[in-house]
C-alpha cells in the first residue's frame, strides 16, 4: 500500500509539473501573439497614414479640377533660404537615432532627437522617410479628416484580421494633448489599447489609435490549443482518478477478501476438528457401548456437520455469483410446501427458542429456480435466528405479490441499512462476538433476486427487529397470487 500511495503521489506531482509547463508555454504563446498583433496594428496605422494621404491628394486634385485650376507644382526650398528653421544637419547617435541639428540665422545651435524610431528595416526606414516628405508637402495645402483617417484604419485592421468594436484615431502633440479629433470622441484612454505613430517630426504630431483591448482577438487565435490543452489534462485527470478510484477499490476488495478466506480457513478448521474428535471418541473410547454417550457424540458430530454444510453453501453461493454466465433453471414452484420444509429444518437447530409462522396460501406459485430460491429464504431466516436474543419469532407472510420476512431479532442501525446488501459488509455490533459472519449472505440474496428480475428491501428499527420485503416484478403476477 506504501508503495502504491508513493507511486500515486509521483504521477500526481509530474501531472502538476506538467500541467504548470503547460500553463508556461501558454503564457508564453500570449506573448508572442500579443506583440504580433500589436506589430499589425501598427503597421495598419502606418499604411493608413499613407493611405490617407493618396486620399487627400486625390480629393484635391478633384478639387482643383473642379475649380478650372492645375494641380500645384510644389518647389522645394532650399535650407539655407529659410529665415525662421535656419540650416539643418542630420547625424546618428551611438544608440541609433536620428539626432537633428539646428543652427538658426543668429548663429545659435539647438539639437534634438527625432521621434521617428530608428527600424532596423531599411524598407520600413525609407516608408518612413518617404512618409514625412509627403506630409510636409501634403499637409500645409489640404487639411486632415479624421472620419475618412477612421474608416480607413478599420480597413487596414481588417484586411489583417482584426476588427475591434471600436477604433479611432486623435492627432496629439508630444504631451499627448488632443490637436485634432474625429466625430467619434475617445473618452478614457485607459479603456483602450492605444498606439502611437509619430508622423510629423518637425511639428511633433503624433497619430494616437485608440482600439478596444485585442486580448479577446488574441486569444480566439489561441482557442483551439487552449481547448486542446485543457481537454487533454482534463482527460489525464479523469482517467488517472477513475484508475485511482478502481485500484483503490480493487485493493479493498482484496483485503475483505484475505480477510474472508483467513476468517473461513479458521472457521471450517473449528467444525472439522470437532468433528474428528466426537468420530475418533466413539471409535476408540466407547467401550461400553454407552446409548447416552453415542448420541451426544453423534449430535456434537450433527452439529458440525451442519455448520460445515452452511460454510460451504455460502463458499458455493459466492462462488456462483462470481459467474456472470449463471442461468436460473426457473419453474413453477408452489410457495407453501417449500416454505415448510425450510423452516422444518430451521426448527431443528436447538440453540435457542425458534418459533416460526408461515402464511401463505397453499395455492401460490411462482416461477423461479428452486435451489436458489431456497438459498435465499434459509439466508434470510438465519440470519433473524443469529441477530436475535435467547428466543426468536419470525413470521413469513405473503400478501398482493409481496413476501415479507419479520423477526423480533436486534434490528439493524439506521446508519448500516444502506449498506446491508453490499459485498462483505457485517452490521456492526460493538464488541458482541457471539455471531459470526461473512457479509456475503444478502449479498447473495439481492444478486439473486435481481437475476430472476424481482427486487428486496429492508426496514428496521435497532434493537426492535426488522422486515425484509421481497417484490415480484410485473412479469410475475401473472404466476404469484399472493392473497390473504
Amino acid at each position: 500500500m506504501k508503495k502504491f500511495r508513493l507511486n500515486s503521489i509521483i504521477f500526481i506531482s509530474v501531472i502538476v509539473v506538467i500541467f504548470g509547463c503547460n500553463i508556461f508555454y501558454l503564457v508564453k504563446l500570449y506573448t508572442s501573439i500579443k506583440s504580433n498583433v500589436e506589430r499589425d496594428v501598427m503597421t495598419a496605422l502606418a499604411d493608413t497614414d499613407i493611405d490617407d494621404m493618396w486620399e487627400r491628394s486625390e480629393r484635391a486634385r478633384q478639387i482643383a479640377r473642379a475649380k478650372g485650376q492645375e494641380p500645384i507644382e510644389l518647389e522645394e526650398t532650399p535650407p539655407n533660404n529659410d529665415s525662421q528653421h535656419g540650416r539643418v544637419s542630420g547625424s546618428i547617435d551611438e544608440n541609433g537615432d536620428l539626432v537633428t541639428t539646428r543652427m538658426t540665422d543668429d548663429g545659435n545651435v539647438y539639437q534634438q532627437k527625432s521621434m521617428l524610431v530608428r527600424d532596423n528595416s531599411y524598407t520600413n526606414q525609407m516608408m518612413k522617410a518617404m512618409s514625412q516628405q509627403m506630409h510636409e508637402a501634403m499637409d500645409q495645402y489640404y487639411g486632415y479628416d479624421l472620419n475618412i483617417t477612421d474608416s480607413i484604419f478599420r480597413s487596414r485592421l481588417a484586411d489583417r484580421g482584426i476588427y475591434p468594436e471600436f477604433a479611432a484615431i486623435e492627432i496629439v502633440d508630444e504631451k499627448d494633448s488632443v490637436l485634432l479629433a474625429s466625430s467619434i470622441v475617445v473618452d478614457n484612454n485607459s479603456d483602450y489599447d492605444v498606439f502611437h505613430l509619430c508622423f510629423n517630426p518637425e511639428n511633433r504630431w503624433i497619430y494616437r489609435a485608440s482600439v478596444t483591448p485585442l486580448t479577446r482577438h488574441i486569444l480566439s487565435q489561441m482557442l483551439g490549443v487552449i481547448v486542446t490543452v485543457f481537454l487533454l489534462m482534463g482527460v489525464f485527470a479523469l482517467a488517472f482518478w477513475y484508475l485511482f478510484h478502481t485500484v483503490s477499490k480493487l485493493r479493498t476488495i482484496e483485503e475483505m477478501k484475505d480477510d474472508f478466506v483467513s476468517n473461513m480457513t479458521h472457521e471450517l478448521k473449528t467444525p472439522i476438528a470437532i468433528a474428528y474428535s466426537a468420530n475418533d471418541a466413539l471409535l476408540n473410547f466407547d467401550s461400553d457401548n454407552d446409548p447416552s454417550k453415542k448420541e451426544t457424540y453423534l449430535k456434537i458430530a450433527n452439529r458440525q456437520l451442519i455448520r460445515l454444510r452452511e460454510l460451504v453453501e455460502n463458499i458455493l453461493a459466492l462462488s456462483m455469483e462470481r459467474r456472470k454466465t449463471l442461468k436460473l433453471k426457473k419453474e413453477n414452484i408452489l410457495l407453501a410446501p417449500l416454505l415448510e420444509d425450510i423452516v422444518e429444518a430451521q426448527r431443528m437447530r436447538k440453540e435457542k427458542e425458534i418459533i416460526i409462522c408461515i402464511d401463505v396460501n397453499e395455492e401460490i406459485s411462482v416461477v423461479s429456480d428452486k435451489e436458489h430460491l431456497s438459498n435465499v429464504f434459509n439466508n434470510l431466516i438465519d440470519n433473524s435466528i443469529k441477530y436475535s436474543g435467547d428466543s426468536v419469532k419470525i413470521d413469513i407472510k405473503c400478501r398482493n405479490n409481496v413476501i415479507s420476512v419479520s423477526d423480533n431479532g436486534i434490528g439493524i442501525p439506521d446508519k448500516s441499512i444502506p449498506y446491508v446488501f453490499n459485498k462483505f459488509y457485517r452490521v456492526p455490533h460493538g464488541n458482541r462476538q457471539d455471531v459470526r459472519g461473512y457479509g456475503i449472505g444478502l449479498y447473495y440474496v439481492k444478486s439473486i433476486l435481481d437475476r430472476m428480475g424481482w427486487s428486496i428491501s429492508v426496514k428496521s428499527k435497532d434493537g426492535k427487529g426488522t422486515v425484509f420485503t421481497i417484490k415480484f416484478n410485473d412479469n410475475e403476477r401473472e404466476n404469484s397470487f399472493c392473497r390473504g
